[in-house]
């Protein structure tokens, strides 16, 4: 059973309820897709695991690279933490060379 890299949405158990108050444990899946991503800062795309819904976060929060410096390392998983360090990386090394120019 999957778990999104971004957001560590996985599976949850759920009961159903019938009208009679029968209770029917279930199980229900995050949308998972294996997707690959365009980060800016790095220049290249990037394979991840992620829900439909995790996908719709990213757009409205402006992008991957914005969404993944943003969340909590607690919530990536081993993958999405070697690609936010890079990420955070490349910009650390970006503002140097531009500030060194001045």
């Amino acid at each position: 059973m999957s778990r999104c890299e971004l957001t560590g949405k996985g599976p949850v158990v759920k009961n159903l309820v019938s009208h009679s108050n029968i209770k029917t444990k279930s199980t229900a899946f995050p949308n998972i897709q294996q997707k690959r991503v365009f980060s800016k800062a790095l220049g290249q795309m990037v394979n991840l695991k992620m829900a439909a819904s995790t996908l719709r976060d990213m757009e409205h929060r402006g992008g991957f690279d914005a969404f993944i410096l943003n969340q909590p390392d607690t919530k990536l998983s081993k993958r999405a933490l070697t690609v936010k360090n890079r990420i955070r990386r490349q910009l650390n090394g970006t503002k140097k060379a531009q500030g060194s120019e001045k």
